[in-house]
């Protein structure tokens, strides 16, 4: 599998097995063993593997549950695999809506990914049986009738297109936007720091920063990717708070401490500086 990076940029995954290759009605779906496990592919671009997952969703999800204090319930939008909908219920959600336009990704996910929903949580789910409830449309149209607000909304999407994308204008200020209106904390995956392929970065500061009137950075030290959280409300110190929280938190996370948090949520002074 070929994956493309950043112009004349790719990276090369070897697959032992193919264990799963399907176009459904959105992407081309490809779950092959990779030497980290497992992994999920979506249009040749890495999604999650079986080694890195956890941290990749714990610096997704955990900050936010931080900021947010108290969570009772959560809003996913995409994030496929379900790995971000449990650790909201770990972390003491009553009610977490998934939401994803692609039926049969998130199935085969359950079915073949070793980490996420299982068949029979998915069952579950989908059917309301428990704090997860599964809804498969569009985002943008779940957030517009969204009758409930949520102590977290999180979007969890591929990285934004160049070429049209469906999934494209949920980066959009405009969708940021009907999220602030529904959600105490938006966090969402912002993208890759590094130089030579950080353009989504830079888009999505801009718009968190015209969007919400306190934005809080987390850059993974131990994935690729940055996250950030929009706050409707000033927070004077952020980080002091998700510090003071961890303790407390219902789920304690795996890969991420208070010297993690002092240390990751400074962004990078190219975004600092812009």
């Amino acid at each position: 599998m070929v994956e493309p990076l950043a112009p004349g940029l790719t990276r090369c995954w070897r697959i032992s097995e193919v264990i799963c290759d399907v176009d459904t009605g959105f992407q081309h779906l490809v779950i092959g063993r990779t030497q980290q496990g497992v992994t999920l592919f979506s249009d040749n671009e890495r999604q999650s593997t079986e080694f890195s997952q956890l941290v990749y969703h714990e610096a997704l999800l955990v900050p936010a549950l931080l900021l947010a204090g108290a969570v009772t319930r959560v809003l996913v939008i995409g994030s496929g695999e379900g790995v971000v909908s449990q650790l909201a219920a770990a972390a003491g959600a009553a009610r977490v809506d998934h939401v994803d336009i692609d039926r049969d990704a998130v199935r085969l996910c359950a079915q073949h990914l070793p980490y996420g929903y299982t068949t029979d949580e998915l069952y579950r789910a989908e059917r309301g049986f428990g704090p997860i409830a599964m809804h498969y449309c569009d985002g943008w149209e779940f957030v517009e009738r969204a009758g409930a607000s949520y102590d977290i909304v999180v979007i969890d999407l591929p990285d934004e297109r160049v070429e049209p994308a469906q999934h494209n204008r949920l980066y959009d200020t405009a969708f940021l936007r009907r999220c602030r209106d529904i959600g105490r904390v938006v966090v969402t995956q912002a993208g890759c720091p590094t130089l030579w392929r950080n353009e989504s970065l830079r888009l999505a500061w801009r718009r968190f920063r015209e969007t919400f009137s306190t934005v809080s950075y987390f850059g993974s030290d131990e994935h690729e990717w940055s996250f950030l959280c929009g706050l409707a409300d000033a927070a004077a110190d952020p980080v002091a708070m998700m510090v003071a929280r961890l303790p407390s938190l219902p789920y304690q996370p795996r890969s991420i401490d208070t010297d993690t948090l002092r240390a990751a949520c400074v962004p990078p002074k190219s975004l600092r500086a812009g």
